[in-house]
């Protein structure tokens, strides 16, 4: 169960920094993407950073719950952007990704 455990934890990280990075470097994809529900570039930037910080956060024992909780929380806003676009297989893996990181974050509070 551990090593399950640290699988998880390891493709959450690479998926909240990789998604942080392509919004902090302003990919066109997601510029035109949230940008299209409002975003601008400044505040699709500090999402990116956010996101970023949060999975950087995850790496470490102590601060893994509150990495977890940031992540979470900007994967809902997420989330939210691709269910207004009907964008519903990314929303799925957006939703089981959620989970995943809500799980990571009671079993890191309560070890």
């Amino acid at each position: 169960m551990k090593i399950t455990f640290k699988i998880i934890l390891v493709i959450l990280v690479l998926l909240a920094i990789s998604s942080g990075i392509t919004k902090v470097l302003l990919m066109p994809q997601e510029v035109e993407f949230f940008g299209a529900y409002g975003f601008s570039n400044a505040m699709l930037i500090m999402f990116g950073c956010m996101q970023v910080f949060g999975g950087v956060l995850m790496v470490f024992f102590k601060t893994r719950l509150y990495g977890a909780i940031i992540v979470a929380i900007t994967f809902l806003f997420s989330l939210v952007v691709l269910l207004l676009a009907s964008s519903i297989v990314p929303a799925v893996i957006t939703i089981v990704a959620t989970v995943s990181l809500i799980l990571i974050a009671k079993q890191s509070k309560y070890a």
